[in-house]
């Protein structure tokens, strides 16, 4: 799944190293520069999803989608989905039932300072929550299908990969981490790419993890 807004530049590059024989699913979030056409004609199937939100693209696309195995990557050029390939062995064989990218930026400008704290703090307060001793909440990842599903994700603003992270863990979801390569991306970041994208988001997901805290206390109650 390939969450789209105005992402005609980087296409291309993107859907070029989708693996052989695997289906690339566009979710098209509105937009306006002919990302969902460009997209069609490179051999991507397009579901549009006319609700913003980074949450509302990703779940647009899981609810579509119709295979056993199923992958998460942005559609910026910043990740190579050519990289989930062992994700998905690692699912298969039973090794892991989530699988994340850990990014590891390959220039300067990859990964802005603002954008990298933000992560961080919230890497930390996961932990915190879950134990889980992760260091990212990057969008590459992958997983079964029907079991996402059955973990009822409901937030679909960016706190959308935080509540995946979260509910997976209580539901006792073995979950690993990989490094992986991240480039800069192509064209202007909608979230992380200014201060004001990366609060918007940061609060998104402390939302999901109080959200959680509060399922907590009323379950324990």
């Amino acid at each position: 799944m390939l969450p789209c807004l105005n992402e005609a530049e980087a296409l291309p590059w993107v859907l070029a190293r989708i693996p052989a024989g695997w289906r690339a699913l566009v979710v098209d979030n509105g937009s306006t520069d002919g990302s969902a056409e460009i997209a069609r004609t490179l051999g991507a199937t397009v579901v549009h999803e006319p609700r913003r939100g980074f949450g509302a693209a990703c779940h647009a696309g899981l609810t579509a989608a119709t295979a056993e195995f199923v992958c998460f990557c942005d559609c910026d050029a910043s990740l190579d989905p050519g990289r989930l390939e062992p994700f998905v062995r690692e699912v298969r064989s039973g090794a892991a039932d989530l699988v994340l990218g850990r990014r590891r930026p390959q220039s300067r400008g990859a990964w802005p300072p603002h954008a990298r704290a933000g992560n961080l703090a919230l890497a930390l307060l996961l932990r915190r929550r879950t134990g889980l001793r992760l260091h990212d909440l990057g969008p590459l990842r992958a997983a079964r299908r029907e079991p996402l599903l059955a973990l009822h994700l409901t937030d679909r603003r960016s706190g959308y990969p935080l509540q995946m992270v979260v509910r997976a863990a209580d539901a006792g979801w073995r979950i690993a981490e990989h490094d992986v390569p991240y480039l800069p991306r192509t064209g202007a970041s909608k979230v992380t790419g200014t201060w004001r994208g990366t609060w918007q988001a940061v609060r998104d997901m402390s939302r999901v993890l109080n959200e959680a805290r509060v399922s907590e206390r009323t379950a324990a109650r």
